[in-house]
């Protein structure tokens, strides 16, 4: 019996990449003293950027795995 990992879609990939890196650049704003909103919404545009490239173009080369 070969046991592997399972096989997740690219886009819980791409969420689970954006989800972290929000919490990092939002505590991180915060902890450098920038505005709670502030910090929030720039945190919130770059994770759905961060989604949206890893959603695209993310997925592993054909053949490299």
């Amino acid at each position: 019996m070969h046991l592997r990992m399972p096989s997740y879609d690219q886009g819980v990939h791409a969420f689970a990449w954006s989800v972290v890196f929000f919490l990092y650049m939002w505590l991180g704003a915060l902890a450098v003293d920038v505005q709670g909103g502030i910090a929030f919404v720039v945190s919130l545009v770059a994770a759905a950027a961060i989604f949206l490239f890893v959603r695209t173009r993310g997925a592993a080369a054909p053949g490299s795995g």
